[in-house]
């Protein structure tokens, strides 16, 4: 659960991340079983390329940048997914994401991330869609 956010609370807090849009009353409460609310300062570095990938994140608030061998490639905002590549793939991080600003957001360590594919259509439609739109367009 969320730092000690009701369940109707959480799944309020879910419903307002781009990400979740669309998502039933019973999916966001599922989602708030597997995930997990952390916060970041600016300048951490949430992800570092070629280390092995164990979680991955939905930004809820704040802004990360995405480089790849040092050349910054993207920028992230609130709904935006990261790590989830490494995940799918079984592959060492393809970036480094770090916190520009303060940044709130959903974790789901390997096992909740794969139980959100396997459960949840919408999760995965999102997910395949996103993974498509990195391959064809890899700079952002």
């Amino acid at each position: 659960m969320f730092f000690g956010k009701k369940p109707q609370e959480s799944t309020d807090w879910l419903a307002s991340i781009p990400f979740f849009e669309g998502f039933s009353d019973a999916d966001l409460q599922r989602v708030a079983e597997l995930g997990s609310e952390v916060e970041a300062p600016a300048g951490t570095v949430i992800m570092d390329q070629g280390d092995p990938g164990t979680e991955c994140f939905v930004i809820e608030t704040g802004t990360a940048s995405v480089y790849v061998r040092g050349e910054h490639v993207a920028t992230l905002s609130a709904g935006s997914m990261v790590g989830e590549m490494a995940l799918v793939d079984h592959r060492p991080r393809t970036a480094t994401v770090a916190a520009d600003t303060d940044l709130r957001l959903v974790r789901f360590d390997s096992r909740a991330f794969r139980t959100l594919l396997d459960e949840m259509p919408a999760v995965s439609e999102k997910v395949l869609t996103l993974l498509s739109n990195r391959l064809l367009h890899p700079e952002g």
